[in-house]
């Protein structure tokens, strides 16, 4: 059983609770162009940088038409004001989501009025800026793209965010539907290099969210940074109020870039290097079938400009036009239908693999040719046992809930399993901490299927973590060694999982939650149960119970 206090920042929350019982199954002039040497050592430092192929296309900046005002706008005034607001300030506090920011951008929902409109996005862009600015060490005019899925607030919310840039004097690209790992990568590849990205999405949530994730070449920003920027766009919200229009001047810095394409020339590179196929090199993927699911959602690029090119079949692959309304089913690879739908079409098209995206990429899960659904726990024991046979005895970072089959399997692999806090972000930042000291952690990994490898810039990429199954599956094949079900030899799935959320009234609800999980730490240690405390916690406490007859379970109650 899994007990959970997850905590949000309102007047009332919930506590989680899951069951686990005993396993049964194992710019142009207004920024300096960069100059060819810097561009060089630039590229030596990314992975598969040479085969980045750059479309004319690609590298042409376009103006967007936008209404001019006769009157030239004005930047928000940047710095603290003497005092904003309380309406202001929770207009953009509540916005803020961990390391990003989201809200409801459309009216529909009974209950759910609009917390994220286009002025709110503007301010927010403009905060970026300002963040942005002590974030770069040079003095060229700042630069930034910016991305979105197939939302169906997107459109309006991006030409807000490239206004809200543009006030900021920043030289502003829309770069269309995109994916969230896409918008970090324009901030490195070769003749790109912006200095900062914005993707707007809400991920997996409903049709009338939306969102912001906020990148600069270091990275995603962390939950400090976006307090930080929220705080700009709050300060400027009360000095100005309205967001003005764009006059002639701030026009001219809003472009307009097609770089997936780049992007989708990056994940082929990395297919042919990885497979090396010693017969058909530039097609390594000839003679597979690939289902690709895309919800909807932005994914639907991998089907035709990545597997496709490289030989593979997509045949039946689906859900692959974009559509904010997401009328098939959640564009999520925990998503029970989402993962049936894919498994279906796997076994009806005789398909060696399904691959199931998030809306914006970031996350994803498969099925294998038997119509094994990999994602959760599994998941994350498949890619261990990948980045095991490179990095092996290395420590693999996942987040508090995987189950006690995860930890024995990696271990039996030969790797540690550093069992840490849920939460992406947490569990990225807990993997480049151990690299920086020195520990070699090349996965961090959380069950919802946010997965980061350190030779992938630390970046949660659901299609790069594809990439990596896909090269796997073509080496078994080439060495005739099996399927990808194969590698899970000896892992135990849980029977039986379950959470439950119980609901926290009071107004000051974290010192009450901290109350109930202390009182579960005494219970678990009073010795009035068979009960088995586990040696480490980095998020509540977790237990192990023995159920009888070589069954064990487990509990976990968090905060």
């Amino acid at each position: 059983m899994r007990f959970a206090c997850k905590m949000s920042a309102c007047t009332s929350s919930n506590l989680v609770v899951q069951h686990c019982k005993a396993r049964e199954e194992l710019a142009r002039t207004h920024r300096q162009p960069k100059k060819i040497a810097q561009a060089s050592t630039r590229a030596s430092t990314f992975r598969g940088v040479t085969s980045w192929f750059q479309p004319e296309s690609a590298l042409r900046r376009t103006s967007l038409r936008l209404r001019l005002s006769p009157k030239r706008a004005m930047a928000p005034v940047a710095g603290e004001v003497s005092q904003v607001p309380d309406d202001v300030r929770k207009k953009f506090t509540r916005l803020q989501n961990g390391s990003d920011v989201r809200g409801v951008a459309l009216d529909g929902v009974e209950g759910e009025p609009v917390t994220l409109s286009c002025q709110e996005a503007y301010f927010i862009a403009a905060g970026f800026a300002e963040w942005l600015k002590g974030a770069v060490s040079h003095s060229d005019r700042l630069t930034v793209s910016v991305g979105q899925d197939s939302r169906l607030s997107g459109d309006a919310l991006v030409e807000a965010i490239l206004s809200g840039l543009a006030s900021q004097g920043v030289a502003a690209d829309g770069i269309g539907l995109a994916t969230t790992p896409a918008c970090f990568m324009s901030t490195i590849a070769p003749d790109h290099e912006y200095d900062g990205s914005i993707m707007v999405t809400a991920s997996h949530l409903p049709w009338n969210r939306n969102g912001m994730k906020f990148f600069s070449a270091k990275g995603g920003l962390k939950k400090a940074d976006i307090a930080v920027l929220l705080s700009n766009a709050m300060n400027n919200a009360a000095s100005v109020g309205t967001p003005p229009s764009p006059d002639a001047a701030a026009a001219e810095l809003i472009g307009s870039v097609d770089f997936m394409p780049c992007y989708c020339a990056h994940l082929i590179d990395l297919i042919r290097k990885g497979v090396n196929h010693p017969e058909t090199y530039d097609k390594p993927l000839t003679g597979l079938k690939v289902i690709v699911d895309a919800g909807n959602g932005s994914g639907g690029f991998m089907a035709s400009q990545v597997l496709a090119p490289l030989g593979a079949d997509t045949t039946g692959s689906q859900f692959l036009d974009p559509d904010g309304n997401f009328p098939n089913h959640v564009p999520n690879p925990e998503d029970k239908q989402a993962m049936e739908m894919t498994t279906a079409a796997v076994l009806e098209n005789k398909a060696d693999l399904g691959i199931v995206f998030d809306t914006d990429v970031d996350r994803s899960g498969v099925v294998d040719s038997s119509g094994l659904e990999i994602n959760k726990n599994r998941l994350i024991a498949l890619l261990s046992a990948i980045v095991l046979k490179e990095y092996p005895g290395s420590t693999i970072v996942t987040d508090s809930v995987t189950n006690d089959g995860v930890s024995e399997f990696i271990t039996a692999k030969g790797g540690e399993h550093y069992r840490y806090r849920r939460g992406y972000a947490n569990v990225i930042s807990k993997g480049k901490e151990l690299n920086t000291q020195g520990t070699v952690s090349p996965l961090m990994i959380e069950t919802s299927g946010h997965g980061a490898m350190k030779d992938n810039y630390f970046l949660d990429d659901g299609a790069y973590l594809a990439v990596q199954i896909l090269i796997e599956l073509v080496r078994q094949r080439l060495a005739g060694s099996g399927s990808l079900s194969d590698l899970l030899d000896g892992y135990k799935e849980a029977k039986e999982a379950r959470e439950f959320r119980l609901k926290v009234t009071v107004e000051d609800f974290k010192p009450a939650g901290e109350l109930v999980v202390e009182g579960f730490r005494e219970l678990a240690v009073s010795g009035r149960h068979p009960w088995e405390m586990a040696a480490v916690n980095h998020e509540g406490y977790r237990v192990s119970i023995d159920e009888g007859e070589g069954r064990r379970g487990w509990i976990l109650f968090r905060q």
